[in-house]
């Protein structure tokens, strides 16, 4: 698949190479440059495993202030820097270049602070999703934030692409649930913004730089908000006939002001994808599947599933199954957590990232078949019910270059379906390389020099992650 372009390399810095790598070694750790081609080889790409770059080399500091003498030299040298987190991005945000150096921030892994009295903790960039809540759950705390990487996925990688995962309904997204962060600019120059009080003077600039995908400047320490474990959580799954009733008893629901922890939804492709992996006792006879989460007292419990159920049964639901224990709760999760890779067993596949207004997704869902199918392939539909953040997986062959175009193609039309819904190009996995080109459909040309203008306020080169995001031609 080559149909994504990267800017070309500049020839001077290839030339410049070893001079390079001898200059980033003294500012680094032995262990902490890496730049032998076999070594790099992990680093070529990302989630998004279609397209691959080798970079210059890799740089994995520990500390802030090795971050920025990197960033310093990097500038002073017009050397591109690509950030990367735990490269589980799937949209090719991580994926660097041959002039490029890939800043990984892997290594910043410490947990530095955890405050119960402000509901806080501040932690490395380099710290997993999943292990903030781990370190903190001993109180009574989590953190809401739950993407299906979240084993893996760093805070860092987060805050680039605005993560959410399958309780952001409630919760909300990254963006919602962070308070500050330290960042060192293109130039090397370091920052705060924000801090563990709920709200801050001056411009929301925390609130741009949470989705900017690393091109704003490199977050190396963030503060996030600590929630309470909620009394109780009980998950449903709803079984339906018709992807289409499924859709629409989501709307429904929100629409009666009914807020779950969580809707999550599947398709038949994806129930029997995710249940060949999990064996979670979904219902292999429906057409969609809704996993329902609700959480407080028994009572409040009891009294929302009632109204969501009469809600499922106005539009046909057939299978109701209501989690009995923790483990049963539990397992019904890791089918959903597990889609992903559960897919990825059975063959390759894109993952499209839409979002569209709740009242249209019974007609995305069907549009997205009806072009799947005109391309002869497959698609299991997982994704965000509640927030309309859909996820079709299309299923293709990536050793094959006609099927990978039809593939690519299809995924296109699919996201191009979303936009013109009412919906938008990405809910949580950013824009990257894979919808770059598509930003036009998305925003006019005033739209875009706008965006851009704020990019260039901190980073008028274009150095950092440049091949992203933006579409190549028309750049000041």
């Amino acid at each position: 698949m080559e149909a994504i372009s990267f800017l070309a390399p500049d020839q001077k810095i290839l030339d410049r190479r070893d001079q390079i790598v001898a200059d980033l070694a003294d500012l680094l750790p032995k262990e902490r440059l890496i730049h032998r081609k076999t070594q790099l080889v992990p680093f070529e790409t990302d989630g998004f495993v279609a397209y691959r770059r080798m970079p210059l080399c890799v740089a994995l500091p520990e500390t802030t202030a090795q971050v920025a003498a990197v960033m310093k030299y990097c500038h002073r040298y017009q050397i591109p820097v690509v950030p990367r987190g735990a490269g589980t991005s799937l949209s090719g945000g991580a994926i660097g270049q041959e002039d490029a150096v890939i800043l990984g921030l892997s290594a910043m892994s410490t947990i530095l602070d955890i405050d119960f009295m402000n509901r806080t903790a501040t932690v490395q960039a380099g710290v997993t999703n999943l292990s903030i809540s781990d370190a903190v759950s001993h109180e009574g705390f989590f953190y809401a934030p739950d993407p299906s990487s979240q084993l893996a996925c760093t805070i860092g990688g987060n805050i680039g692409m605005n993560s959410g995962g399958a309780h952001c309904l409630k919760y909300g997204v990254t963006t919602n649930n962070l308070l500050g962060v330290k960042m060192v600019l293109v130039d090397g120059t370091v920052i705060e913004l924000g801090g563990k009080a709920l709200d801050s003077a001056g411009y929301d600039l925390l609130g741009l730089i949470c989705g900017s995908e690393g091109q704003l400047g490199i977050v190396t320490e963030a503060t996030v908000r600590l929630l309470a474990k909620p009394e109780g959580a009980r998950p449903v799954l709803f079984g339906f006939d018709s992807a289409e009733s499924a859709g629409n008893c989501v709307a429904d629901i929100i629409g009666a002001g009914i807020v779950p922890v969580a809707i999550e939804f599947m398709d038949r492709e994806a129930i029997a994808i995710c249940e060949a992996f999990a064996k979670a006792g979904y219902p292999m006879d429906a057409e969609a599947l809704l996993i329902v989460e609700v959480e407080g007292s028994e009572a409040e419990m009891d009294a929302m599933l009632a109204d969501i159920c009469e809600i499922a049964r106005a539009h046909g639901v057939k299978t109701v199954r209501e989690s009995q224990s923790a483990t049963e709760a539990a397992l019904i999760w890791k089918g959903r957590k597990s889609a992903f890779g559960a897919t990825g067993r059975i063959a390759d596949y894109i993952c499209m990232d839409g979002t569209v207004p709740l009242s249209q997704l019974a007609y995305v869902l069907k549009k997205t078949s009806e072009i799947t199918d005109s391309y002869g392939l497959r698609v299991a539909n997982v994704f965000h019910a509640g927030d309309g953040n859909m996820h079709p997986l299309i299923l293709y062959n990536i050793n094959d270059p006609e099927d990978a175009a039809r593939a690519e193609a299809a995924g296109m039309e699919i996201l191009k379906l979303c936009v013109d819904a009412g919906g938008c190009l990405t809910g949580e996995h950013g824009v990257g390389i894979e919808k770059r080109d598509l930003m036009c459909h998305q925003f006019s040309k005033a739209d875009l020099a706008q965006q851009m203008a704020a990019r260039a306020a901190f980073d008028a080169d274009w150095l950092l992650n440049p091949s992203k995001v933006f579409p190549l031609e028309g750049r000041s």
